[in-house]
């Protein structure tokens, strides 16, 4: 079950992603939001950084449909071939596709807990000097 604070992170998160996704590596930056923004330890990071790159692959999904829909309209019309292509590209690569970004949102995730850890245990641990 995700709770509100992890469902807000985790849309900031592929938000980021879909932001970012000239570059080749978005879901690492978005998931690394999520993680970061959750405040937990890096394994529940991991998590909400895999539901941000699970988010963020929603759009990707509805334009897949809308393409695929508007294919198949256009091969019945003008008998255009499409078997053996469109069955890779839609059980082969897509999926990996998928895979590819919602694993890289789990790592950014758990990187970008990992940060948030580090940088609330340094800063208790510093004590700032006091001025006379």
């Amino acid at each position: 079950m995700v709770d509100q604070t992890e469902l807000r992170n985790a849309v900031l998160g592929a938000v980021v992603t879909i932001a970012l996704s000239f570059t080749g590596f978005s879901p690492l930056f978005g998931g690394g939001t999520a993680g970061y923004l959750q405040q937990e330890p890096p394994k529940r990071g991991a998590r909400i950084g895999a539901i941000s790159g699970g988010l963020a692959t929603l759009p990707i999904v509805l334009i897949l449909v809308l393409g695929f829909v508007l294919y198949l309209g256009r091969a019945s019309m003008f008998g255009l071939p499409g078997g053996v292509e469109l069955a890779i590209i839609l059980f082969v690569m897509f999926p990996l596709l998928f895979a590819w970004i919602i694993g890289l949102s789990a790592i950014g995730g758990y990187l970008g807990a990992y940060l948030a850890q580090e940088t609330r245990s340094g800063q208790s641990g510093t004590a700032s000097p006091e001025r006379g």
